[in-house]
């Protein structure tokens, strides 16, 4: 929903920038949409499209953006966006920023480390709207992925009580391939240290409960690239229907985190806990009733 809606104090479009100041966080996403002052005399770019998008903000809030900011566009309507940017600095949000985008744009100057960071975010929501190159579709707005060959077997031998309780996948980002990374056993107190932390994973793990509950954990380093995390963000709804298609698993349980370590013991007791005192509401036996 909309959070502030700024009224034009000047005829000049760098001018009204200053007025975003207040509303700019240092650690806080943000979607942007500008008319141009200038629109009367050029309506063909009058609106523009910023996602905000600070190095300081939360992992899972820089995917959320990330992947759904072409969305939003898309659905406001692309034919009214000619400009749709994507910005990390405040500083990015100011007259002389906006100079300094329109002299870039005027230029054929090489990519400094950080527009090529903002590149790849353009790369990765090309990637979301055609699908893995030309070989799958995109599928409601996600990525249609192709896997390698023993990720669909590593998933059934789990889901049939194979000794081996966590499978783990990653996408190769070059091929963009779904791959199996490994297969091994652990138990809810070294769950969090059998999950590779050095990259982002899919992983698959069979609880010990009764009843052999499966839990798909996406783990996410901060330290992973703006396009590794567009890719996973985007593809782990088509993961988990491979999963339920392909490995014939029903996954109970989908939790998220940046780093492995988040997932301990408490976690995943917690989340089995509350399944338990829901199930208990449900079939408690009615009061018997009383006098009145």
């Amino acid at each position: 929903m909309p959070g502030s809606v700024l009224d034009s104090s000047s005829p000049s479009f760098l001018s009204d920038l200053a007025t975003l100041a207040p509303h700019i966080q240092p650690s806080q996403a943000l979607y942007v949409l500008l008319r141009r002052a200038d629109s009367l005399t050029s309506p063909d770019r009058s609106l523009v499209a910023i996602t905000y998008v600070p190095n300081a903000a939360p992992v899972r809030q820089k995917m959320l953006f990330a992947s759904t900011r072409l969305t939003l566009v898309r659905e406001l309507g692309s034919e009214h966006f000619p400009e749709s940017l994507v910005v990390t600095e405040p500083d990015e949000l100011t007259a002389e920023g906006w100079a300094k985008h329109v002299a870039h744009s005027e230029s054929r100057n090489p990519l400094t480390a950080e527009e090529q960071s903002l590149q790849d975010i353009k790369d990765a929501e090309a990637l979301e709207s055609r699908g893995t190159r030309g070989q799958g579709l995109a599928q409601g707005g996600r990525i249609a992925i192709r896997a390698e060959d023993g990720v669909g077997a590593a998933l059934q031998e789990l889901g049939n009580g194979a000794a081996n309780n966590l499978v783990q996948l990653r996408m190769d980002v070059a091929s963009e391939t779904l791959q199996l990374a490994s297969s091994s056993s652990a138990g809810p107190s070294t769950l969090a240290s059998a999950i590779d932390g050095s990259e982002p994973r899919f992983s698959f793990y069979r609880h010990i409960d009764s009843e052999a509950s499966v839990v798909f954990i996406s783990t996410c380093p901060s330290g992973a690239k703006i396009k590794e995390r567009m890719l996973y963000a985007a593809s782990r709804s088509n993961v988990i229907d491979l999963a339920q298609t392909e490995g014939g698993l029903k996954i109970s349980k989908r939790l998220e985190a940046t780093n492995p370590d988040e997932i301990t013991e408490l976690v995943i007791a917690d989340e089995f806990k509350a399944e338990r005192e829901e199930e208990k509401k449900a079939f408690a036996k009615p009061k018997r009733p009383g006098r009145r």
